[in-house]
């Protein structure tokens, strides 16, 4: 192992992860403000009708077609995962307009549905967006092009607009139904059409981990003793002639040879002393919606039919229209996504148009999200500049889709840059390294 050290920022997929491929080569040290390694993998312990048993709350499913690193990673690390629903339902005014998509009886749960005439458009519109978007993907989409320009050129519908597509969207990336409408159409279709959200079948399996995701952080900090160190927030990252000194909130210092802040973009920024001006355009173009996470066991949280209950229930109290700034409201299932077989159902609330009972909430979390407007997608193109320059590095979910899988291929690549492959098939994860000039490496060397 090299004695030349290296300092990682931030404990969440993409901060772990570098620390733990890093550690094969490199005196490694991680630093987490919270009090627990994972970022958004924080599994909640409750007691179960059998004992205690773990609820996710934040990274919850992957799947294998999209998520090929973390899949390679799972099977290194002896990770078992299990199949899952991924069934989407919406809840839209207080229960006036419910229906879910797991077959025709959910779809048409409240039988009115059929009868009604923007319902019937909104399934019309479904096919026509789905038979367009495969068409459109492999056409060289001008970026400036968003999802809301192209809708409403289109003449798409409301009820499309407001009772699918956008709240399917913004309860994928956790973002405001009306922040989505300024998404880039070519990456938004891109992203449909890898995930088979444009096929009605042939979609990819899902799965969850078994026990919690807290399973893969666990085996991952056994190649890590005594380096990680939770409730250490840095406040400060200063490059000097002899390397990178990381300073805490409790004023400790230390020196480093190199740095990676695994971090969102703009708190990298912040710890920066002297950020350049590339750094600052670069890290100070993505911007990260707040989102507030409740576990709890209150069911007035999901759609008032049981019949249209899936694993993921959008709620919305008015259309997007008349309420353009609210915050995505979603309630996962937990019985159902991580298959708990509990006489108790379990729900993770996302932003919930009134909080549950006192009573039921077990833990309340707060989370932040990135936004994936043209700013932040053409920082990601420019990434490549400050990467590995002047000792440091920077990787994040934000650095591609805003998923685990983004995090990890964003440690790989800094992990690359830095010489250091992964413990498994070159094959199985195609990631290229960001560019490296000879004496950044020479450089971590030097000291």
């Amino acid at each position: 192992m090299s004695s030349k050290r290296i300092a990682v920022i931030g404990g969440g997929i993409s901060g772990l992860a570098s620390a733990w491929l890093l550690a094969q080569k490199y005196d490694v040290t991680l630093f987490e403000k919270n009090d627990y390694i994972g970022g958004h993998t924080n599994t909640v312990e409750v007691d179960g009708d059998q004992g205690p048993i773990g609820v996710d709350t934040g990274f919850m499913v992957f799947n294998h077609r999209n998520y090929p690193n973390l899949k390679a990673l799972f099977a290194h690390l002896g990770v078992a995962s299990q199949p899952t629903d991924m069934s989407f339902s919406a809840s839209i005014n207080q229960g006036q307009l419910e229906y879910a998509g797991s077959d025709l009886n959910t779809l048409f749960g409240q039988r009115r549905n059929l009868l009604r005439p923007r319902f019937l458009r909104m399934l019309r519109d479904i096919l026509r967006f789905n038979r367009e978007g495969k068409r459109l993907v492999g056409l060289d989409i001008v970026p400036s092009i968003t999802l809301g320009g192209h809708l409403l050129k289109e003449g798409y519908g409301a009820g499309f607009r407001d009772d699918y597509l956008l709240p399917m969207a913004a309860a994928i990336w956790s973002c405001p139904t009306h922040r989505m409408l300024d998404f880039p159409l070519g990456s938004f279709l891109r992203f449909f059409t890898n995930h088979g959200l444009l096929d009605l079948t042939g979609r990819p399996q899902w799965h969850t981990v078994k026990g919690g995701s807290r399973e893969y952080v666990r085996q991952m900090l056994k190649a890590l003793p005594e380096r990680a160190h939770i409730n250490s927030p840095v406040v400060q990252v200063r490059r000097e002639n002899e390397g990178v000194v990381v300073r805490t909130e409790s004023g400790d210092e230390a020196h480093f040879d190199q740095a990676v802040l695994g971090c969102h973009a703009d708190q990298s920024l912040q710890m920066l002393e002297a950020p350049s001006d590339l750094e600052r355009s670069i890290l100070g173009a993505v911007s990260f919606q707040p989102n507030r996470a409740i576990l709890h066991t209150d069911a007035t949280l999901m759609p008032k039919l049981r019949r249209v209950w899936a694993s993921w229930n959008y709620l919305a109290s008015q259309s997007q229209e008349s309420q353009p700034a609210s915050a995505v409201s979603v309630t996962y299932w937990m019985n159902s996504l991580q298959s708990l077989a509990q006489s108790k159902d379990y729900f993770v609330s996302l932003n919930p148009l009134q909080d549950p009972r006192a009573e039921t909430v077990i833990r309340e979390i707060s989370y932040r999200h990135p936004v994936f407007d043209q700013r932040a997608m053409d920082a990601q193109q420019k990434l490549s500049l400050i990467q590995g320059k002047n000792r440091l590095w920077f990787c994040g979910a934000w650095t591609g889709y805003g998923f685990h899988e983004d995090g990890l291929k964003s440690a790989l690549a800094v992990a690359r840059g830095l010489e250091v492959s992964p413990p498994w098939s070159q094959e199985a994860s195609p990631v290229m390294a960001p560019p490296v000039e000879l004496g950044v490496l020479k450089g971590a060397q030097a000291t």
